[in-house]
């Protein structure tokens, strides 16, 4: 099978970045960002991003997940903690985290170390989600075989039967990861492929700023 895609191209031309608009903190301009994209309703889900981890086979893997909270400590989101990311996170932590919007032109790629939050922050939110959510959660072994779907349909029913007049309670095999960043580049496509691209790496604290040739 051959397909050329050489003809596919795009011409960027709905934003510039410059550094005299860039937000001195990163996380703020992160903030900036992700409001103007998500109050824009052009994307349907603003908080989605890829997450890109080493895994126990020595290959990178990068899957889409979403973004639950975000303060002046990193990135949050959740997962199954015995799941192939969270065993990735376990055996090494440096992750990579990429926003692409494409209807704003503007990818967000951040690196950083993952880690867990304390039991009640997973407890708390564990709780907030709808009841579908919290059962489908524990009926998953996450990326582990299964031999067909019924596996898990079979699963779900069961668990909705235990719990029909009862709250679950959060399993110890699941909850969020903070992301905290030491890079954060953030790139505006431009005409002709010269993009903008500033990157902050963290430095004794401090973020350093500096422009990428594109």
């Amino acid at each position: 099978m051959k397909e050329n895609l050489h003809d596919y191209r795009k011409s960027y031309e709905k934003g510039a970045l410059t550094l005299e608009n860039l937000d001195e903190n990163p996380l703020q301009q992160f903030r900036k960002w992700f409001h103007e994209v998500d109050d824009s309703d052009s994307v349907d889900e603003a908080n989605a991003f890829s997450l890109s981890t080493i895994g126990e086979d020595g290959f990178p893997k990068t899957r889409v997940v979403l973004l639950k909270s975000y303060n002046e400590n990193g990135f949050i989101f959740y997962s199954n903690y015995e799941s192939e990311k969270g065993r990735s996170i376990a055996l090494n932590n440096k992750v990579c985290c990429s926003f692409f919007w494409p209807a704003v032109e503007r990818q967000v790629i951040i690196k950083g170390t993952a880690e867990k939050l304390p039991a009640e922050v997973s407890d708390a939110y564990f709780s907030s989600r709808p009841l579908g959510s919290q059962l489908g959660a524990m009926a998953s072994n996450q990326s582990e075989a299964i031999k067909n779907r019924a596996v898990l349909e079979d699963q779900l029913k069961k668990l909705e039967e235990l719990y029909k007049d009862k709250a679950p309670e959060r399993p110890s095999y699941w909850g969020g990861y903070l992301v905290r960043p030491v890079s954060i580049e953030f790139w505006q496509g431009r005409p002709n492929r010269l993009h903008d691209r500033f990157r902050f790496t963290l430095e004794d604290y401090d973020w350093k700023i500096e422009r990428l040739s594109p």
